[in-house]
């Protein structure tokens, strides 16, 4: 274990790159799995009396699955990017830990996004269940949370980028003049 520990977490940055990875999989996993539930859940009531509105409400219920690919694409992408998928690990202990927060933190915001698009995908199937003409703008309201997904997913891939940039990072350390 001790040296396990020493490999992948203090030697390269594997260890930390792969948990942050696999941290944005899990929370974005977690979060649609309970957002479609969420979702799905207020369908079932509509379904049983007005059936006719499933092809109306099928987006509406799946929709809180994207956060799962989202964690999905980051996963894949700091794989990608620490040759983790060539079997050619290049990452340093800094860089691992850069990889760790920035899949920590998209995972978080994928994890809430998708339970609140559940919720909010809810409300719209009940506006479609009152008043089936408003399906279209109904999609509306939980796509304005799907943003807030594509901006971490967006944000998480540059940092990736930046994070893993050819040639390593750079620190530069400013000049201190004297007063």
């Amino acid at each position: 274990m001790e040296e396990f520990l020493r490999i992948h977490f203090l030697e390269t940055g594997l260890g930390w790159a792969g948990t942050g990875a696999m941290l944005a999989v899990m929370f974005g996993g977690m979060g649609s799995a309970r957002g479609i539930r969420i979702a799905v859940g207020q369908a079932a009531g509509v379904l049983s009396e007005k059936p006719e509105l499933f092809g109306r409400l099928l987006v509406l219920m799946a929709m809180p699955g994207t956060q799962g690919f989202y964690g999905f694409i980051c996963a894949i992408t700091i794989a990608m990017r620490i040759g983790l998928i060539e079997s050619a690990v290049n990452v340093s202990p800094i860089t691992g830990m850069g990889l760790f927060f920035t899949g920590l933190s998209m995972g978080i915001v994928l994890w809430r996004s998708a339970i609140w698009q559940g919720e909010a995908a809810a409300a719209a199937i009940n506006l479609t269940a009152k008043r089936p003409e408003e399906a279209g703008r109904a999609i509306l309201m939980p796509a304005l949370i799907e943003t807030y997904a594509v901006v971490a997913l967006l944000a998480a891939i540059l940092m990736i980028m930046w994070l893993t940039k050819t040639g390593g990072l750079t620190f530069v350390t400013p000049e201190i003049t004297p007063h």
